[in-house]
């Protein structure tokens, strides 16, 4: 009973951080360039990871020939080009709508799944996909400039860039899990995204110099996205796609729309218009017809690809 539902506990609680990382990011954004407030999650991430380290001794035993390639395209992909689109997304549109797009994922996820894992597509889901690309083109040609969305058309198509890296990551992810702890793949994101992303914070300008104390809320907003979304949420991520297969763990992800609505109402004062809450749904309508097939609830063959002499 308890490996039936840990795993989809760890997805939801991944799911409720991430969906408030939307409006975390944009607090960061009011003191910190995008690639200063990436290099600050990520450092944050390290040096948790540097008092876990004791604790990842035992993974060389799991190491193939070849799995640093596999690796470095796990971080890669998320965070390092993930972060990078998402942090310019999100100084273009509002947090509310960036959630919205990732409702997209599941189904990308799900195609991707099918070439390369070779996991069960359900019959619907390019009926499904098509809707939901056609809701995501209202959201954003639906969106008036604001002054937490000076650019939602632009921001709207940089975060479906990001959510195409994210794809990828999660394929890499469900590749390696099996034989990795969740730890650890979470820890290498950590210190290639915080290699990848110092660079880019030395040649990028931010806003200025600005004086913080623990108390302001874009610091607290960098170490919230270090400690509890770059550490917690990929980690429980990892987790659950070493025990479900990738077309399992994507539905749950329509969970981050509705919750980084919910936070960048509460927190942001985000608002969207009556369009863009009707293509909102036209979105979601779409991810639920791409995933309620008939057949669809019973788990699908794990088949993914693993190096042949891997446990």
């Amino acid at each position: 009973m308890r490996s039936a539902w840990l795993p989809r506990a760890a997805l939801i609680l991944a799911m409720v951080l991430w969906g408030s990382s939307f409006a975390a990011q944009k607090y960061a954004l009011f003191a910190f360039s995008p690639m200063e407030m990436n290099f600050g999650r990520m450092a944050v991430a390290s040096a948790c990871f540097a008092v876990l380290l004791p604790k990842l001794n035992s993974v060389r035993r799991h190491y193939l020939p070849g799995d640093w390639w596999r690796l470095l395209l796990l971080a890669l992909f998320e965070p390092c080009l993930y972060f990078v689109f998402e942090a310019w997304a999100l100084t273009k549109t509002s947090a509310s709508q960036a959630g919205m797009i990732v409702a997209l994922m599941p189904l990308l996820i799900a195609l991707v799944a099918r070439l390369t894992l070779k996991e069960t597509l359900p019959p619907r889901m390019l009926p499904g996909f098509s809707i939901s690309i056609a809701g995501a083109v209202w959201l954003s040609a639906a969106g008036q400039a604001t002054e937490l969305a000076p650019e939602p058309a632009l921001g709207n198509l940089l975060e479906l860039v990001a959510v195409v890296f994210a794809t990828g990551y999660t394929i890499s992810s469900r590749q390696l899990a099996p034989r990795y702890p969740p730890l650890f793949l979470t820890a290498v994101q950590a210190v290639v995204g915080a290699l990848f992303f110092l660079p880019l914070m030395l040649i990028t300008r931010g806003p200025g110099a600005v004086e913080l104390s623990l108390a302001d809320r874009p610091l607290l907003a960098v170490l919230y996205l270090g400690v509890f979304v770059s550490l917690g949420a990929y980690a429980l991520y990892n987790y659950a796609l070493s025990k479900v297969s990738a077309v399992r763990a994507a539905p749950l992800i329509n969970l981050i729309p509705v919750f980084s609505l919910v936070v960048g109402r509460v927190f942001l004062g985000e608002e969207l218009t009556p369009g863009q809450y009707a293509a909102s749904c036209l979105v979601l309508i779409g991810v639920l017809i791409g995933q309620s097939a008939p057949g669809d609830q019973s788990a699908p063959r794990d088949t993914t690809t693993r190096p042949s002499g891997s446990a």
